[in-house]
């Protein structure tokens, strides 16, 4: 398996304060990890370490099998930040052919790219005209100039619309059908549930978990949520019946864990007509990240 990251036990200290504590995950070609953390946890030193900006204190670290920060690593390695600069006077399309001069790419991927984001008509616009959302299109753009080995994005879908969020994904989607390995952190959980091949989770520094949502739910023990819609009659009853609590005039909810999910869907079936409707919900990326953000340290779920 090729790994496009990989750290060992890698910590960096600032004074005699350590932010980011002995963190040991990869990320293989082709795959997409999303990096979860309060602000604090130590997610943006660690990017800075791949990035080259920061060296470890202790620990290994190599992008695409090479140090960062040297040469071949920043070929291997395109970054996105949650706010992107550019310089205002320049059009699109002169971003664009900027970059790909600096990273020796064809001048014709940095003009199909602009069109992949959805910038094509605006391609001979000065940045300057941009709002935040194209702007940080245009991030994405040169971000895939020369089709990176480790793809890093932090906040990438900051100031994006709830479209552009989803077209942004697929856009990471065929990225790594094509091999690139995708690393990026983000506050919005709701839109990475199903993104996403794994997620990773520091807390203070440390890495608390680092799995494929599934198997951190099955970890972490988290309830599974039905809601069963009462046709009529006494909702009182049904809530007893079913060991749940009345949510609304006509709703019970019922909290069960994942083995107990088949027997609790059995015995609402047996009351038949009386059911309109069920609803089973998971626990969310929020619940999971949540739980591990709380949890005494007990070693990295893995």
């Amino acid at each position: 398996m090729t790994l496009a990251l990989e750290t060992r036990s890698v910590s960096r200290d600032f004074e005699s304060r350590r932010v980011v504590d002995a963190v040991s995950l990869s990320v293989a070609a082709g795959e997409k990890v999303a990096l979860l953390g309060h602000n604090g946890a130590g997610k943006t030193t660690l990017f800075k370490m791949i990035l080259g900006f920061l060296k470890p204190t202790i620990g290994e670290l190599t992008v695409d099998g090479h140090l960062p920060g040297t040469g071949t690593a920043r070929r291997a390695v395109s970054y996105l930040p949650e706010n992107v600069t550019f310089q205002k006077t320049l059009t699109g399309r002169e971003i664009m052919r900027f970059y790909a001069r600096l990273k020796r790419a064809d001048r014709a991927q940095a003009d199909r790219l602009l069109d992949r984001v959805g910038l094509g008509a605006a391609r001979d616009r000065r940045v300057g005209t941009y709002s935040k959302g194209m702007r940080q299109r245009l991030g994405l753009a040169q971000a895939l100039i020369g089709t990176p080995k480790l793809l890093l994005l932090d906040e990438p879908t900051s100031g994006l619309d709830p479209i552009s969020r989803h077209e942004f994904y697929d856009i990471v989607a065929e990225i790594a059908g094509r091999g690139s390995a995708v690393f990026l952190s983000s506050h919005s959980l709701t839109e990475l549930e199903a993104k996403t091949d794994r997620v990773a989770i520091m807390r203070s520094g440390k890495l608390v978990a680092d799995a494929p949502l599934a198997k951190l739910r099955a970890d972490a023990g988290l309830p599974i949520r039905i809601r069963v819609e009462h046709a009529s009659g006494d909702i009182d009853e049904m809530a007893a019946r079913l060991g749940g609590r009345r949510v609304n005039g006509r709703s019970v909810e019922i909290l069960c864990e994942a083995d107990r999910k088949l027997d609790r869907l059995n015995a609402i079936g047996a009351l038949g007509a009386a059911v309109t409707d069920i609803d089973v919900t998971p626990p969310s990326l929020e619940d999971v990240y949540r739980y591990f953000s709380s949890v005494e340290d007990e070693g990295v779920s893995s």
